[in-house]
């Protein structure tokens, strides 16, 4: 039988892995120097997603080097691979599934034009360590 508490123990577990997913690829995208590296906490306003990573990137290379680079260090370091992801061949928007956790990578157009944050601006930030968020 499982109890309360347990469950409760488990959800916390979970909490923290995708919240440390979700700082892992802030992290990561900071360091391919993305721009403007943003974590929105979405729990409480959609039980689709907890987390959404959002930066920008300059061109379509670096965009594509983001993306690669944070689905490297997450299956080397957390060993979490993404469900999906689309918007790659286009490379103004990028979107990479991790479940709870989702990745958007824009160009500095496609970011003006969608705005994320506006749209969800219920969302909590997530503060990011010292040196993320150019």
């Amino acid at each position: 039988m499982t109890t309360s508490r347990q469950t409760s123990d488990k959800r916390s577990d979970r909490d923290d892995a995708t919240r440390r997913l979700a700082l892992t690829a802030a992290r990561v995208a900071d360091e391919t120097r993305a721009s403007d590296v943003r974590v929105l906490d979405l729990r409480g306003l959609t039980e689709v997603f907890d987390y959404f990573v959002v930066a920008t990137g300059s061109s379509r290379r670096q965009l594509h080097a983001i993306a690669d680079e944070i689905e490297k260090v997450v299956k080397a370091e957390l060993h979490d691979r993404k469900r999906g992801s689309e918007g790659y061949e286009e490379g103004r928007w990028i979107v990479l599934d991790y479940g709870d956790v989702m990745v958007h990578l824009f160009d500095a157009e496609a970011r003006e034009y969608w705005d994320i944050e506006q749209l969800w601006s219920g969302a909590k930030a997530v503060p990011l360590p010292a040196g993320a968020a150019r």
